[in-house]
């Protein structure tokens, strides 16, 4: 069992290994979220056509590749209580606090997300992370000026303000398209828009 195998089977979901670390030196802990496949795969699965089709999909997938690994599953939904899914990514070294609060990550930038992870029962290497946030080398921060209304920023998240935007015409494109934060990262991964305006319908409910 290495990274490469378990990478390479979770790529066929549609989900890519984005951290890792070893909690007690024994065991290998790995984070698994959307590759730019992931929302072909899901919308031609069983689930898309049933109520919180991506959920519901996690729940089937995730413990399919743990049992093929002989892993333990965990889902970041069905709590509480809640696995400390934010807590591990940063452990992970590929993930850390940006200029606007969320969290970046090395490859996906402010898109990151989590569908679930798996605990495998032995010391997997991993690959090296980088040594430094992307955001480091990021000269211009568009994410600290792309939200229309100012609700994301070093001093938290104005959920209210969010929502209140979302509810007007002006709010469209990031219900369509995703939060415009989280598209100005230049590391962030390219969604389809379909997929962004799923998850935005979730949150704005």
């Amino acid at each position: 069992m290495t990274y490469a195998a378990i990478e390479q089977a979770a790529a066929q979901h549609g989900l890519a290994l984005l951290g890792g670390f070893h909690p007690s030196g024994r065991e290998t802990l790995l984070l698994l979220g959307p590759a730019a496949d992931f929302w072909a795969i899901l919308t031609a699965s069983p689930e898309s056509t049933h109520p919180d089709p991506v959920d519901r999909w996690s729940a089937r997938v995730i413990p399919l590749l743990a049992r093929q690994f002989n892993a333990s599953p965990a889902l970041p939904f069905g709590g509480p209580p809640y696995a400390p899914f934010l807590a591990w990514a940063l452990k992970s070294g590929r993930c850390w606090s940006s200029p606007v609060g969320m969290l970046v990550h090395d490859s996906c930038g402010l898109m990151v997300s989590f569908r679930g992870a798996l605990t495998v029962p032995r010391k997997i290497n991993l690959p090296a992370p980088p040594v430094q946030s992307p955001c480091e080398t990021c000269t211009d921060k568009p994410c600290r000026t792309a939200c229309p209304v100012g609700a994301l920023g070093p001093q938290g998240y104005d959920t209210a303000k969010c929502h209140g935007f979302l509810d007007h015409p002006e709010g469209r494109p990031c219900l369509s398209q995703g939060c415009a934060a989280r598209r100005a990262c230049p590391r962030s991964l390219k969604r389809p828009d379909a997929q962004s305006a799923h998850h935005m319908t979730y949150f704005h409910r």
